[in-house]
């Protein structure tokens, strides 16, 4: 379907524009004079754009058609990633991947309802996998090239490129997407009161710790491979693809484990999280064992569209709130794991140790995730029901 793949491709170029700067992470270093963990921050920085324009945005933005919404969105997102490739310093570039995170999560979100919208109650998270299948494939083929074009252009072309992906998904949702004039939308004050519910708040700390894992580890993939691995740069693109197709096959899992577990999905998912991520210290020694380790981890994408599609069930009344804020929950988790395995590689604990770090994440994830299955076992049946809309 047409609205699917255009949607999709915002998605792509979000992903590529979110994670370009983890294979490019050498590069900017040595651009700017600057350390490869003081280059993480600018991972967390625009995490921290996400954080905060997901709520503020999709709460802004409620009021709005889902199809003004959406293209508003990704025109901001190609002024942020037009910005950040013509900085000129460390700070400046700083400041433009703040500012080019801020309509992520609200994107996601509110092109996840319109997917979910399309489609029978039964195959809402398949649908939502499908949007966030660019996500994925950003991971596969987006963030490889963005890492090629660094090493043989200039990193700057990655966000350029990412601007005119962001450019031509505004021009798609314009002219495919149909407006609904019958579309149910909320004031501002009648979302933040409905999102002010237990069931809401679970999913969103389960993404914001559990996920964190993975971005631990991928966020410093590259200098774990020239440092620990000792291989050459070219190996880079090669690992960051490997890592895209556990995050693609992760994501059609998320789904296809979503419609059959439903909450309980993301318990499993976070358990073998914990143990794959545990295991990577001991597999960076040579190439294919790290490459291993890298697709067994990025399956953990799984957890994005199983926490999705739990938070349309669950959030009556805030849904493009909690659909956003869900969206915010994992780029805090992009902002703490870096932020932690960076403490730990400054510490001197070596690059390996972002697995450790990330492993302890997932079982604090893990945790919570307990806590709100029992808080959902203490709820009456069929007190939450799936919502399409």
């Amino acid at each position: 379907m047409l609205i699917i793949f255009s949607l999709a491709m915002g998605g792509f170029g979000i992903g590529t524009g979110e994670f370009a700067i983890m294979g490019l992470m050498p590069n900017v270093a040595l651009d700017f004079g600057v350390t490869e963990p003081q280059v993480g921050h600018l991972i967390s920085a625009y995490a921290l754009g996400v954080v905060v324009g997901a709520p503020l945005l999709a709460i802004f933005g409620a009021q709005l058609f889902r199809k003004h919404l959406l293209i508003a969105l990704m025109a901001f997102y190609a002024v942020g990633n037009f910005a950040s490739a013509m900085a000129g310093s460390y700070e400046t570039l700083m400041v433009s991947r703040f500012i080019a995170g801020l309509p992520h999560g609200a994107y996601f979100g509110v092109a996840a309802l319109v997917a979910a919208s399309l489609v029978p109650l039964n195959r809402r998270a398949k649908a939502v996998s499908y949007i966030m299948m660019g996500l994925a494939l950003a991971l596969l083929f987006g963030n490889p090239l963005a890492t090629l074009m660094g090493q043989h252009l200039e990193w700057r072309y990655a966000f350029g490129f990412v601007a005119c992906v962001a450019t031509l998904t505004t021009v798609l949702v314009f002219f495919i997407l149909p407006l609904n004039r019958e579309e149910v939308r909320h004031s501002s004050l009648s979302e933040l009161r409905a999102f002010n519910r237990p069931q809401i708040w679970y999913p969103l700390a389960i993404g914001s710790v559990g996920f964190a894992g993975m971005f631990c580890v991928f966020s410093y993939l590259a200098p774990t491979l020239l440092n620990v691995t000792r291989v050459e740069p070219i190996w880079i693109p090669i690992g960051l693809f490997v890592f895209g197709l556990g995050g693609f096959v992760g994501n059609i899992l998320g789904g296809w484990l979503f419609d059959r577990f439903q909450f309980r999905s993301v318990g499993l998912i976070l358990l073998w999280a914990a143990v794959m991520l545990a295991l990577f210290p001991i597999a960076t020694g040579t190439i294919w064992s790290i490459l291993i380790a890298c697709f067994l981890i990025a399956l953990m994408v799984a957890m994005g569209p199983a926490l999705q599609t739990h938070l349309m069930d669950v959030a009556h009344g805030a849904q493009t709130l909690a659909a956003a804020s869900h969206h915010a929950a994992f780029n805090l988790a992009n902002a703490i794991g870096p932020w932690l395995g960076g403490m730990a590689i400054s510490a001197g604990m070596g690059w390996q140790v972002t697995g450790y770090v990330g492993s302890a994440t997932a079982v604090a994830g893990l945790v919570v995730f307990l806590m709100a299955q029992k808080q959902l076992n203490n709820k009456p049946e069929g007190a939450i029901e799936p919502c399409a809309k």
